[in-house]
């Protein structure tokens, strides 16, 4: 089996599966407004027929619905160099494997989806769709994209799904966030969500001694002693970077989380959305 295979196969048999089928989906949408009854013409679902109305009256009668909110979910992998990296996986393949769980449960509840990656430019998007096809697309899009040399610009994403997006959206940005983003604007038109991907590694990495590094963003080589010294004062500034990033991304208004390569994705998911 394929490493796309698998992840969809996990990724649907989590959504779909007798025990996760029992909760709510991750996204609750507010469903249909009943309206009226009114009697059966031909063509109407016969789902919908009230069936206590049509014996008392011997006539069939439906019910009238109003859709109160179809959600609109809008997911957005940032593929720059740096989701190269993994101990045990690639960030790169965490990304598409969030990405598979958000897009099955949101065809399980049965909203739209649309689908876009970014670098510092928009790579490709999809249009919203029910079709569960598109969620293969994408997520083989992710896992065969070489993000290698590739950079960041949020300012460029920000501006392209505020122009982009007509409807009010959900809008899930999946990437590691080693900038911080200015979403204000975006998040007044629209709801979103950061899911911040990261390694341990890279957060609190090992003392190795003397060592050559590469970016995969820019791919500048790095020589040095990494110590335990220098390995402490770059983990303050990881540390640090992430205070400003979750400050920023509370002034706007914006939900976020945070994903490990080695961690279980659908658990962070649930708790964000459960508001745990």
């Amino acid at each position: 089996m394929s490493k796309l295979q698998k992840i969809l196969v996990r990724a649907r048999r989590q959504v779909f599966s007798e025990m996760v089928g029992n909760n709510p989906s991750i996204f609750v949408g507010e469903g249909y407004d009943f309206i009226e009854l009114r009697e059966y013409m031909l063509g109407d679902d016969i789902r919908h027929i009230d069936w206590n109305i049509t014996a008392k009256l011997q006539t069939p009668y439906i019910k009238i619905f109003r859709e109160e909110r179809e959600l609109n979910v809008v997911i957005v992998s940032v593929l720059n160099g740096s989701v190269h990296f993994g101990s045990k996986k690639f960030k790169q393949e965490t990304i598409a494997e969030v990405s598979a769980l958000l897009s099955f449960s949101t065809l399980k509840n049965g909203d739209l989806l649309s689908s876009y990656i970014f670098t510092d430019r928009m790579i490709s998007h999809t249009k919203p769709s029910k079709k569960l096809h598109q969620i293969q697309k994408n997520v083989d899009e992710i896992l065969n994209f070489d993000a290698i040399g590739e950079r960041l610009d949020f300012k460029v994403l920000s501006d392209t799904l505020f122009r982009r997006l007509k409807r009010k959206s959900l809008i899930l940005v999946v990437g590691d966030f080693f900038e911080i983003p200015d979403f204000k604007l975006l998040a007044k038109k629209h709801e979103v969500i950061a899911l911040i991907v990261r390694d341990h590694l890279e957060e609190k990495p090992p003392k190795m001694g003397f060592s050559s590094l590469v970016d995969p963003e820019s791919g500048a080589t790095l020589e040095g002693d990494f110590n335990a010294s220098s390995v402490e004062t770059y983990a303050k500034r990881v540390h640090a970077h992430d205070r400003a990033l979750y400050r920023q991304l509370r002034k706007d208004q914006i939900r976020f989380t945070k994903i490990y390569t080695d961690t279980n994705a659908s658990v962070a998911l649930r708790r964000l959305f459960e508001g745990k």
